[in-house]
């Protein structure tokens, strides 16, 4: 028995059955249906599950391995890719290598995009594809844990309520994620907190750091196991957020009413449309790995933190909210790219007739949201 069976990916030996699993699943089918043809009525999906489990059974007959399946969606991240985004932009790759294992962090803007697009990179630089993590409250049904499974994620346990049951769902994560760097050679990637940053500002939730850190012997020094583990931080700019408009209106309802209560399934539609929604020109920088001599989780978290938000990738959007924001100021500091007057004047527009599409009530925090990283630079909000 692996003792990480109940969290770890699928492994090859696994993969057919589990097509053959997904297949027989109805609810499987008619999700693959529905998100292929959004407006299509129930009726009709029922009526093309035939017609769906067939098609399916011959793109994937030839699918027996996790490489397998990962080459087959290489070829829907170039359609998603050409679709949806106008440009990849990737810097940093000297800071990785291709024969050796990694711990990407990165700042978390969409819950799919994020590691798919890092993963892409990873691919064309001949390097080994990431071991995903993602949070069991996304697995809502079981077709949905089998695929996420089969494309290499591993399940991060956060219905956990009582204090010891979290103690030891962490230090079992932990492990796994140690486990998986110095035993089997896998890149490994987790977002820096456990949600997405709505409000656009990234900053490392310590509680992530600590529990990378649960696996360390007492008489190792957190700088070595620090080091041991190659953490690259990463930062990943989006020129438009698919999803703004609903973070923003969430944010809006936990500032007026308290709380914000999701949708059933709410999560699913996110991610649809995190893959499916324009998001402009897309920047990815890759960062040294932490070397520094640290003494605290505090002191990797303010590394990480500084890291990635210097290597945050500013676009026009994020320039012309500030402008918004601050009355056509001008930011103050030469660490601000200064965009070409015509272009950022083209660039205003598009973005002004984006936010008029947004509901009033939260219009500003939407701003806020495009704005926030120039701030970050600025060092205005730490």
């Amino acid at each position: 028995m692996n003792p990480f069976d109940d969290i770890r990916p699928y492994n090859d030996d696994e993969v057919r059955p589990t097509i053959e699993r997904l297949l027989k699943d109805n609810e499987f089918i008619d999700a693959i249906t529905r998100f292929r043809f959004s407006t299509i009525p129930q009726w009709l999906v029922q009526l093309s599950r035939p017609v769906v489990r067939q098609y399916l059974a011959y793109k994937s007959s030839n699918i027996n391995s996790v490489n397998d399946l990962q080459l087959m969606i290489e070829g829907y991240m170039q359609h998603m890719s050409d679709e949806t985004i106008s440009g990849l932009h990737v810097s940093g790759t000297e800071n990785f290598s291709p024969d050796k294992p990694y711990l990407f962090i990165s700042n978390h803007r969409d819950i799919a995009m994020d590691p798919a697009l890092i993963n892409w990179v990873l691919h064309q630089n001949k390097c080994k594809t990431l071991r995903i993590a993602i949070g069991n409250n996304l697995l809502t049904k079981p077709y949905v844990s089998d695929l996420m499974r089969l494309n290499k994620c591993f399940i991060v346990n956060r219905s956990a309520t009582a204090p010891r049951e979290k103690l030891k769902a962490a230090k079992h994560l932990s492990s796994y994620i140690h486990h998986s760097i110095t035993k089997e050679s896998s890149n490994v990637w987790i977002a820096q907190r456990e949600g997405r940053a709505k409000d656009g500002l990234d900053r490392t939730n310590s509680a992530v750091i600590s529990m990378i850190a649960l696996s360390k012997p007492k008489k190792v020094a957190l700088s070595d196991y620090i080091r041991e583990l190659n953490i690259v931080p990463v930062s990943i700019a989006y020129e438009y957020d698919p999803c703004d408009t609903a973070k923003a209106k969430e944010i809006y309802e936990h500032q007026t009413n308290g709380e914000y209560e999701k949708e059933e399934h709410e999560d699913a539609s996110s991610i649809a449309k995190g893959i499916t929604g324009f998001k402009g020109n897309v920047h990815i920088h890759f960062g040294k790995p932490l070397q520094d001599d640290y003494e605290t989780v505090d002191d990797v978290v303010l590394d990480l933190d500084q890291a990635i938000i210097r290597n945050y990738h500013l676009h026009p959007s994020n320039k012309v909210a500030y402008q918004v924001l601050h009355g056509n100021s001008e930011p103050d500091t030469e660490t601000i790219p200064d965009f070409h007057a015509a272009s950022l004047l083209k660039h205003k527009q598009s973005f002004e007739k984006r936010i008029a599409q947004c509901d009033s009530r939260w219009r500003e925090i939407l701003i806020s949201m495009y704005a926030n990283p120039v701030i970050s630079q600025l060092g205005k909000n730490q």
